[in-house]
């Protein structure tokens, strides 16, 4: 039985808690924040989900596969760190590019934002995956 309170602002709170994850992610670089504490935002609000819809809905409306978010981010992770090494720089020491955008203007990007966007890959990952894995199993309990 879904709780009317908790959907509602389940659904609220879904895009302001993502909305906040990214400001965490883009904050990081120079503050306490990055990827670890992005991704645990992001799966806070999916866990929130969970909770007011349980599983079979959220694996419905998300099409993510939390294996493949997680090979994905520990490949970015750790390609990251092995990259620098191409460059005869020590292991995960950071490079920054700097470009132009046309509307933006001056940007810079550093490889520090794909080390977090690896973290944050693999801690939405895990995350959900273990969420998604108890709900089954308290599921086929359920069942039987």
């Amino acid at each position: 039985m879904i709780s009317l309170i908790l959907a509602t602002f389940s659904q609220l709170l879904l895009p302001v808690l993502v909305f906040f994850s990214l400001h965490l992610m883009l904050r990081g670089h120079n503050a306490p924040g990055g990827g670890f504490i992005a991704g645990l935002m992001t799966a806070a609000a999916l866990a929130l989900q969970y909770i007011a819809f349980g599983s079979a809905y959220v694996r419905a409306k998300i099409w993510l596969n939390y294996r493949a978010l997680l090979a994905t981010g520990l490949a970015l992770a750790g390609g990251t760190g092995i990259a620098a090494l191409f460059y005869g720089r020590a292991f995960l020491e950071h490079r920054m590019f700097h470009g132009h955008v046309p509307l933006l203007g001056a940007i810079e990007l550093g490889t520090p934002l794909l080390f977090d966007l690896g973290v944050y890959c693999v801690v939405v990952g895990v995350t959900l995956m273990i969420i998604s894995t108890l709900g089954e199993e308290r599921q086929r309990g359920e069942d039987s």
